[in-house]
């Protein structure tokens, strides 16, 4: 059973930055898949940024340019660096890691204002 724990969530004004972490209990390195998803009231979650075992990575159309994906393998942290955030950003952020089961985090809130 893996764990999954985000932090780094806060509140931060338009164009600015946050840095969001994902530790995980177990050995990163072991997930074939690790992403970023972000959730809405009322919307269904959608895929922000993602990570392959080949450090494939893939982002939404939304966030591309801005957003970047990363793992620390040493550090069993996965990583989200969130610049020129938008209002539109706004949202719960969840770490999702893929092995031979789905494991999700509890997600961390982000909240930009204009």
């Amino acid at each position: 059973q893996a764990q999954l724990v985000e932090s780094g969530g806060g509140l931060v004004q338009a164009g600015g930055s946050l840095r969001l972490s994902c530790a995980a209990s177990g050995i990163i390195s072991r997930f074939k898949y690790m992403g970023w998803y972000r959730q809405v009231p009322g919307k269904q979650r959608e895929m922000v940024a993602e990570i392959s075992m080949g450090d494939s990575t893939n982002y939404a159309d939304s966030v591309k340019g801005r957003f970047t994906i990363s793992r620390d393998n040493n550090k069993n942290t996965l990583y989200l660096e969130m610049n020129s955030l938008k209002p539109e950003d706004t949202g719960i952020y969840y770490c999702k890691a893929i092995n031979i089961f789905t494991f999700w985090g509890q997600g961390t809130q982000v909240t930009v204002s204009s």
